[in-house]
This record gives structure tokens, C-alpha cells and sequence, in this order.
């Protein structure tokens, strides 16, 4: 089995730290403020969502850890600035720092610990898609005693960029169906 595939199945592993600074600092620099002419490339530099495949595996894994970090760390601080901005053109106009804080208020009063989800594989409730040209993850997170259940869309904007987010922590039973 690759080193590749033994990560996804057992979740990020040892060495996730070096591979999560990597990934911050990548972040950081898809989010720093670029001239004023380079904001809005041309339209013949833009590819249509319908011709953009659902991610693999791999990336997958790293679009849901790494959402599931920031709103951890959101949650942890009680700031909401990064969240924000690491969210679709249209997630940054429908969300304030403000409304985020209120959205996952829920999670915040639960103590609900999303770094947990890091060393979990999820579970899909149905293969992750393009829906209306957006990417679409929703699953679970079978934790003891209590699970975390997601529902995210990614846009495309010369990279997935979080466009909608829906998290709740859920009470995990011994009889919960597969896909649900």
C-alpha cells in the first residue's frame, strides 16, 4: 500500500503537522492582497465549472482537513477573519465575521473539539459531485461519543474556495446505517 493511500485511509497521520504548516502557508499566500488589476483575471483565463472534474481522493481529504481546521481554529479563537477569508467571493458577501461567530455558536458552546475530525476518514452520505457548479461534500465523522456531520460546497475560483458550510455534532449510535 503508498504512503499516499495508507494517509487517506488512516487519516493524516504523524506527519500531518509539516504537511498542515505547508498548507498554511500556502493558504497565506492564496489570500494575500494582490494588485488591483490581477483581482479579477480575464474571462479567457477563467474555465468553465462544467469542465472542471471532481477532485481526487487526495484532494479531497485535504479540502475537508483544512476546512475543518480553520473552523476549528475560528471556534477556538473566536475569530472569524481567516474563515471568512478563505470562503468564495460569495461566502465573503453573505458572511460577516459577525454571522460566523453566530453561525457556529452551537459548536462553540459544545466544546466540539473539529480537530478530532483530522484523524478520522469521513464518511460520504453520497459520492462527492459538481452541483450547479459547485462541489459537494457531505458525510460523517464517526466519532465516540459524538460524531460530526458536515455539508460542504466549494466554488471554483482558480482553486476550491468554500462557498457553503453546514456542521453539526451529532449523537453516534450503534445502529446508524451506512450513508446516513
Amino acid at each position: 500500500m503508498s504512503r499516499d493511500v495508507r494517509r487517506l485511509k488512516y487519516g493524516p497521520g504523524r506527519i500531518a503537522p509539516v504537511h498542515f504548516l505547508s498548507l498554511i502557508g500556502t493558504l497565506a499566500l492564496a489570500v494575500a492582497p494582490l494588485p488591483a488589476v490581477a483581482q479579477n483575471p480575464p474571462a479567457a483565463t477563467s474555465i468553465p465549472a462544467a469542465a472542471i472534474p471532481v477532485p481526487d481522493d487526495m484532494a479531497l481529504a485535504k479540502l475537508l482537513w483544512s476546512t475543518m481546521a480553520a473552523i476549528d481554529h475560528a471556534n477556538k479563537t473566536g475569530n472569524y477573519s481567516v474563515l471568512r477569508s478563505l470562503g468564495s467571493p460569495g461566502f465573503q458577501q453573505g458572511n460577516s465575521v459577525e454571522n460566523l461567530a453566530a453561525v457556529f455558536a452551537v459548536l462553540r458552546q459544545e466544546r466540539l473539539d473539529l480537530a478530532d475530525t483530522l484523524v478520522f476518514q469521513p464518511v460520504y452520505e453520497f459520492p462527492p459531485a459538481i452541483v450547479q457548479g459547485l462541489l459537494r461534500l457531505r458525510g460523517t465523522f464517526r466519532m465516540r461519543p459524538r460524531g460530526v456531520q458536515f455539508d460542504l460546497l466549494y466554488q471554483w475560483n482558480g482553486g476550491w474556495t468554500l462557498h457553503g458550510v453546514a456542521v453539526r455534532s451529532i449523537a453516534m449510535t450503534q445502529d446508524l446505517a451506512p450513508g446516513r
